[in-house]
């Protein structure tokens, strides 16, 4: 029998903080794998023999945890069930995020994870026991809950999305600490009116871009825009909603 347990284990191990796993975690995975299929006496799967032929000896290579998840044996792999359309793209998982988000504390409980595995397992037709359900958020937890405070935050469960459409990850290296963030807010809320909307959004990104070129690319601009705008209230874009983008955590 395959057990999930023993390559989760190793993707918790791998899988680093920004949401990929490349050089020496991605060789040591690769390792970790034939290691466990071969205790357990089965053959890797030919999707398996493919992915070994491509990053097995590949020092430059990448790969995004959602990608990952392809080369697993299907039945048993319940991350192949976040491949649906809902979280595709930036915009799409940003909504997701608000949806069950729904207190706006910035993070998701267990209770709130729950709901949300829940709801894309049954998009997937796919019924489970309310045991399985507990189980996999657990897994998900452990897997995802890079501080281990029991929820999950924003750029934790992001790690789900595609490393190509996780915008996220660029906006790890330009956030800033809370006084320059409710600097900036004041300045661009040109009204004052205490949200941003599209048009001061648009400014404000489009600053960030060019002081931050490394990081941000400009060509993107209209996709950072409409992912971060899938978090507004309307098309209003409240303080608490910007800073789980923009603002650093401050311990």
């Amino acid at each position: 029998v395959y057990c999930p347990h023993s390559v989760a284990a190793s993707v918790t191990l791998f899988v680093v903080g920004n949401g990929y796993m490349d050089g020496k975690e991605l060789q040591n995975f690769i390792q970790e794998l034939q290691q466990a299929r071969k205790k357990a006496g089965l053959d890797l799967t030919p999707e398996m023999k493919a992915f070994v032929d491509q990053y097995g000896k590949a020092t430059d290579g990448k790969i995004g945890i959602v990608e990952l998840a392809q080369i697993l044996p299907t039945e048993e792999n319940f991350l192949l069930f976040f491949r649906c359309q809902q979280l595709k793209s930036s915009e799409d998982f940003m909504q997701t995020w608000r949806k069950y988000d729904s207190d706006h504390s910035g993070f998701i409980d267990s209770e709130e994870l729950k709901s949300f595995l829940k709801d894309l397992l049954q998009k997937a037709n796919k019924q489970i026991e309310d045991s399985k359900l507990t189980e996999y958020t657990e897994i998900m937890l452990r897997m995802f809950d890079a501080n281990n405070d029991g929820k999950l935050e924003l750029t934790e469960l992001a790690r789900l999305l595609p490393v190509q459409e996780n915008f996220l990850i660029k906006f790890q290296g330009v956030k800033m600490c809370a006084k320059e963030f409710n600097k900036a807010f004041e300045m661009y809320d040109q009204d004052g009116n205490g949200y941003i909307d599209e048009n001061e959004l648009d400014a404000l990104l489009k600053d960030l871009c060019e002081k931050n070129k490394k990081e941000l690319d400009i060509n993107n601009l209209a996709t950072y825009k409409k992912s971060i705008m899938a978090l507004s209230d309307g098309g209003k874009l409240y303080r608490a909603e910007l800073a789980l983008i923009l603002c650093a955590e401050e311990n």
